[in-house]
């Protein structure tokens, strides 16, 4: 029993932000009312709010665990200079309020161009968490595998195919998306991890006010150049989603606006900067009937809107390119477009309505087949039938390019330009080698427990697995250790000493890791019979007396309980690992 205690004795290790991998461009974002965030800190303690533009904390997405995002733009004075912020600040989340910021751009988007494919990782897309791809997407990590296991709502999406120059219409081809960028940049239930934004998910969402989750709503990605700011608010809660289960939070209603307003932030507060009527919102229901939910904004320099009469009038500097969604259940969903006379989905990117076009409505210019999205238009049916677009950006800079190819890292990935054995997120060609070597197996069990390939055999009968994955680097922080083949829902250790022992019999198995012993925090093994630590070793090993440092050796080795184990010991371990840092 001593023994036990001693290797329960915990050394407490803060949550630990790891370096960008990669980061080339900000992602500026915000959160819906109902995520789970709003009213938490952020990771310099302000309380964040669902009109608050985000960004991660260090700047740029990296691999988790991740501190809060950062408020980089107050909804409030000095910011969006909202004018309902103060009676809506540290509220928390489920609380409608006249604050909520649904789309958002600098207004210095990359220009789509005429006879130029659209090329894969440039449109750039995030989700509600209720919507879902199109079945056979052939690229993971995607909506197909976040989706189910509540970890989609918070992440970026990219296009992976070589687009027509748009408009073209719907049905043309129905394409695909990747995760580029991840909410909490920690793996998901689907064995994926791609770095993230300092959000919460892998939750399975709930409908109603309260989603559980964090559900990035706003999108754009910058690599500065403009200090203009230009956005739309939420919309009344007249505009009920069935998909979710909730309206809208009257948020630009309450500030004089409409919810298809496009607004631009100004030192007195917003002001309209292209209406939504001019836009072909409202014309089917009247005020605040449709809700302008993500944009796309090439703005020519003068802040004020120069409306675009036809595609690509813009690269004369002369007009404005702007192009939006808009929300599942705007009254303009399902109203047949000017540009195809086809009927518009949620998952669209729209135009400003062609003039002698078919109809007084917006246009398609990508539908949202192209993004490897849902819509009524291939079948489906039900409340949550088409995908619902929340936030939106076309960005011809990477934001993550680890190889410096000018493609985006998951991009290069889906499209087989490089390999991803980890998945991680990761290139290969950009990680650095492990070097470890596993020992401490169990070819002669404490009772008969044998097994060579592992720790000793516990009650699921074999033993106890732990490996190493992505580099032993001290500078890029980034191994992790797992631990598989353990019993489910059972807590465990991972320890780490300076030596290693003769196999010393301990609890079922044997102990092969001595010297100085530092333990980390507790894991469970949940339902999957598995738990792992890291990224953030070195970093945790820093706040100690005895740190990582390059040219060293430590040795791993996991503690676990098991109290229907074969020994009756009620404990046991995995084999050890030896890895050299660099």
């Amino acid at each position: 029993m001593k023994n036990t205690l001693n290797l329960l004795a915990l050394v407490t290790v803060p949550t630990i932000l790891s370096a960008p991998v990669g980061a080339q461009s900000k992602v500026r974002f915000s959160i819906d009312w109902r995520s789970t965030q709003v009213g938490a800190p952020d990771c310099t303690g302000l309380p964040i709010t669902e009109g608050d533009i985000l960004e991660a904390c260090l700047g740029g997405p990296a691999l988790g665990p991740l501190a809060p995002p950062l408020i980089t733009t107050s909804a409030g004075p000095g910011g969006l200079n909202i004018g309902t912020y103060g009676a809506c600040v540290g509220g928390g989340p489920g609380i409608p309020c006249g604050i909520e910021v649904d789309a958002l751009s600098m207004g210095n988007d990359s220009f789509f161009k005429p006879n130029d494919e659209i090329v894969p990782g440039s449109i750039y897309f995030s989700v509600d968490e209720f919507s879902r791809a199109v079945p056979g997407s052939p690229v993971p990590p995607n909506l197909i595998t976040e989706q189910p296991v509540g970890d989609s709502g918070a992440d970026v999406m990219a296009g992976t195919s070589y687009l027509p120059w748009g408009p073209f219409p719907p049905l043309a081809g129905v394409f695909g998306h990747v995760g580029t960028v991840d909410g909490d940049g920690l793996a998901s239930a689907s064995g994926f991890a791609y770095p993230g934004l300092g959000l919460k998910e892998n939750a399975l969402p709930m409908v109603g006010p309260s989603s559980g989750v964090d559900n990035l709503d706003a999108l754009e990605i910058t690599m500065g150049g403009s200090t203009s700011v230009f956005f739309s608010m939420d919309a009344t809660p007249n505009l009920w989603d069935a998909c979710i289960g909730t309206g809208g939070t009257e948020a630009a209603w309450k500030n004089g606006f409409q919810s298809g307003d496009v607004l631009m932030a100004t030192s007195a507060g917003p002001v309209v900067f292209a209406p939504a009527t001019l836009l072909g919102l409202n014309l089917v229901g009247g005020h605040d009937s449709d809700d302008l939910d993500a944009l796309i904004l090439a703005e020519n320099g003068n802040n004020q809107w120069d409306i675009s009469v036809t595609p690509y009038d813009w690269l004369n500097g002369s007009t404005d390119m702007l192009l939006f969604s808009v929300r599942r259940s705007s009254m303009v969903v399902g109203q047949n477009d000017s540009n195809f006379n086809q009927p518009i989905e949620p998952g669209d990117i729209l135009m400003p309505p062609r003039p002698g076009g078919f109809s007084p409505y917006p246009g398609i210019f990508i539908p949202a087949e192209a993004l490897g999205l849902r819509t009524r238009r291939l079948g489906f049916t039900g409340p949550c039938a088409s995908a619902d677009i929340d936030g939106l950006d076309h960005h011809l800079a990477a934001i993550l390019d680890c190889n410096n190819n000018g493609v985006e890292d998951s991009v290069d990935i889906a499209i087989g330009l490089e390999t991803d054995t980890n998945m991680d997120g990761i290139p290969d060609s950009c990680s650095a080698p492990l070097i470890a070597s596993p020992f401490c197996f169990c070819p002669v069990g404490i009772c008969g427990n044998a097994d060579p390939n592992a720790g000793c055999a516990n009650s699921t009968g074999v033993g106890a697995f732990l490996e190493g994955f992505n580099s032993s680097s001290v500078a890029m922080d980034d191994l992790v250790l797992r631990c598989t083949q353990l019993p489910i829902n059972q807590w465990g250790i991972i320890f780490r000493g300076t030596a290693t022992i003769p196999a010393l019999p301990f609890g079922d198995g044997y102990r092969c890791v001595g010297g100085a012993l530092k333990r980390f925090p507790p894991k469970n093994s949940g339902a999957l019979g598995e738990f792992s630590y890291g990224p953030g070793i070195v970093a945790a090993s820093a706040l100690g007396t005895a740190p990582i440092l390059a040219g060293s050796t430590w040795n791993f080795q996991a503690w676990y309980r098991n109290l229907a184990g074969p020994c009756s010991n009620n404990f046991n371990l995995s084999n050890g690992l030896s890895v050299l840092f660099y």
